[in-house]
């Protein structure tokens, strides 16, 4: 919805209607059934753009490689490449570091997402969004459908407070680079080769 906004009058309206977009009368119900169509891409054998994937059970919530394709092949700019920062084990000046980068490429308007959770297992993802300019985040927060402000001191510190979750897991983000996919043409039948 950040990235493209026909789909976005589609969820927030209802017309116009993609071709293979689901059923919903509501605002509510079409971002539930959208949410399930990426979850089977994310989850599945074939990821988007029919890549193959690392089956993940659905129980355990979106594995990070599914939801980085995911980034890439829709749900961002065309050609922002994606990667996976893992923040688990990072120390201080690693996460302050990974928080600095996170907030430098999300600031250009590219989606990231964080997933927490507890000192044992990443349990909630998050999607980070750019803050205000003021050296923090912003985050919706899927379980409470609210915006949040994520600050780098309670990442470093790990108590994030996102859902009751508190320790930063992995960073599925941008990488700031965007990979141009040129399209070369056959010069028209007649025209001479520049």
């Amino acid at each position: 919805m950040l990235v493209d906004p026909v789909f976005a009058s589609w969820v927030r309206t209802g017309e116009p209607h993609p071709p293979g977009a689901p059923e919903g009368a509501t605002e509510g119900e079409r971002f539930a059934a959208y949410e399930r169509v990426v979850m089977r891409r994310t989850n599945g054998l074939l990821a988007g753009g029919r890549r193959p994937n690392l089956p993940w059970p659905r129980a355990l919530g979106t594995p990070p490689w599914g939801a980085m394709r995911e980034l890439e092949l829709g749900a961002s700019r065309l050609g922002t490449q994606y990667t996976l920062d893992v923040l688990r084990f990072a120390d201080e000046a690693g996460l302050l570091a990974r928080f600095d980068t996170l907030l430098e490429v999300v600031a250009d308007g590219e989606p990231a997402l964080l997933y927490i959770g507890s000192a044992r297992l990443p349990r909630h993802v998050v999607l980070v969004l750019p803050g205000d300019g003021d050296r923090m985040l912003d985050v919706y927060d899927p379980a409470t459908g609210r915006v949040d402000h994520l600050r780098r001191d309670t990442v470093v510190q790990r108590r994030v407070g996102l859902s009751g979750w508190d320790v930063p897991w992995v960073a599925v983000r941008p990488t700031g680079l965007r990979r141009v996919e040129a399209r070369q043409t056959a010069p028209s039948l007649g025209a001479a080769p520049a």
